[in-house]
């Protein structure tokens, strides 16, 4: 019996071995072929391609050319455009301007996605509006606070969106001022017992003319949140529905502004009135310009690439999409800015109908790429002057720098990685219609990957 173990502990020692001296490609071949036999993918499709990143040469590949939900790991290819035609210095400019004859404070925006937010110290809320009201001519009164949205597209919520997201911050659409990144904090109140209604008790910052119905309920301890909120169909309330656990005194949860720039006027205006102890109105049209006194000028571009990446927030690649096609074709729509991008890879050698888009975020459960797409775009930014900024923007799983991608039944991971042995590996590698548990799966994707370390 003894020897019998010592030779069974021998014979898997040599599979090991000779397992872990297969070359790469032998070895993820075998790993994906076990991959597409696993009971989680029996009604699913999976993509992977893998280069290596040095010579270009394909390592392996299967359904690199099929059409995927890509999820969030289209984000690559919206920044990657971005930094390659705006430039990692680029900057937005928020104006404000005064005309002391009609007494009206006019924003001039510029599709800012960080104008608010409290991601970077400078943009905060509280910051923006300290210097607007610090830089306001002396002497000023303001009777009006009034935005100018001209050239940018009003249908702010991309095709195929769907009405469960675009309640919440996650569906946040870009609009040309964008304030807070767009989203605000419900706060709830929910019962002692499973199944007590849940109380809404306030909003931060606070929105107005924007009722919010509960049809939310109580829920087992430990189940966490799964409440959504629901814009208003067919009337002017909107409706938060689901389930929170049991005495919670003060439970939040983000929803999308319902108006991002009605918002930010009416915090000026707020202001304002304490200011000068008088009403001032909001009026959404241009009225006035006036002289330009105070500009507001963003993070740069880099930066917000790597957030975008990092913290996976939809609004910049909206944002940005309509911000390539402003500053190309002088019309900032998503439907420009797809055509502009899908025309620019063209001309660089991608087939246009591998870069099914329809939105700069991968939330819309209608886009379709490539792996062999994403990929070539990946290869693409390794050469130009920008790289390290996307590179670092890129998260770490699994020991490797890639964006991840999430929505329902789909999941993607995509980037970057160097084996022990020094081999750079460029890929991507999509799964659409799993079944079972996201975690389970993404164990397995990672048992796939590891055989390029």
């Amino acid at each position: 019996m003894f020897r019998k173990e010592i030779l069974f502990s021998g014979l898997m020692l040599l599979f090991t071995v000779a397992l872990s001296a297969q070359p790469v490609e032998q070895k993820i071949k075998v790993a994906f072929d076990r991959f597409e036999k696993d009971p989680q993918l029996q009604f699913a499709i999976s993509s992977l391609y893998v280069v290596d990143a040095e010579s270009g040469k394909l390592v392996f590949q299967k359904n690199g050319f099929s059409g995927l939900a890509p999820a969030s790991t289209q984000k690559v290819i919206t920044s990657i455009t971005a930094l390659e035609l705006l430039g990692r210095d680029y900057r937005y400019k928020t104006q404000f301007a005064f005309d002391p004859a009609i007494a009206t404070l006019t924003i001039l925006p510029a599709g800012d996605p960080t104008l608010g937010s409290g991601r970077y110290a400078a943009t905060g809320a509280a910051n923006v509006i300290g210097r607007v009201v610090k830089n306001l001519p002396s002497g000023s009164v303001v009777n009006t606070v009034s935005i100018d949205n001209s050239q940018w597209s009003e249908n702010e919520i991309p095709d195929g969106w769907i009405w469960q997201d675009i309640g919440n911050y996650y569906g946040a659409g870009a609009q040309k001022l964008n304030w807070r990144e767009n989203k605000f904090d419900l706060v709830l109140r929910s019962g002692r017992n499973i199944g007590d209604p849940v109380v809404v008790t306030g909003t931060e910052p606070q929105v107005k003319d924007y009722p919010i119905l509960s049809e939310v309920t109580s829920a087992a301890r430990g189940t966490g949140d799964n409440a959504y909120i629901y814009f208003p169909v067919g009337s002017n309330s909107a409706v938060v529905k689901g389930t929170i656990p049991v005495n919670e005194n003060r439970f939040v949860i983000s929803g999308a502004l319902p108006s991002a720039s009605l918002q930010c006027a009416r915090e000026i205006t707020d202001t304002l009135s304490k200011l000068f102890h008088t009403n001032i109105m909001v009026r959404p049209e241009l009225s006035g310009m006036g002289t330009v006194f105070h500009t507001e000028v963003s993070p740069a571009l880099d930066s917000i690439v790597y957030w975008f990446n990092r913290r996976s927030i939809n609004l910049y690649g909206e944002a940005l999409i309509r911000t390539v096609a402003f500053e190309k074709k002088n019309i900032a729509s998503a439907d420009s800015g797809i055509v502009l991008i899908k025309n620019f890879w063209q001309q660089k050698g991608i087939n246009s109908l591998e870069l099914n888009m329809k939105d700069g975020s991968g939330l819309s459960p209608l886009n379709r790429l490539t792996t062999h797409a994403q990929v070539e775009i990946l290869k693409y930014a390794r050469d130009r002057p920008w790289f390290s900024s996307f590179y670092a923007s890129l998260p770490e799983y699994n020991g490797m720098k890639m964006k991840s991608g999430t929505i329902g039944d789909v999941k993607g991971f995509c980037g970057y990685h160097t084996s022990a042995a020094g081999r750079k590996f460029i890929f991507s590698f999509l799964v659409n219609n799993y079944n079972g548990s996201e975690r389970a799966l993404v164990g397995k994707m990672y048992r796939v990957l590891d055989t390029l370390k």
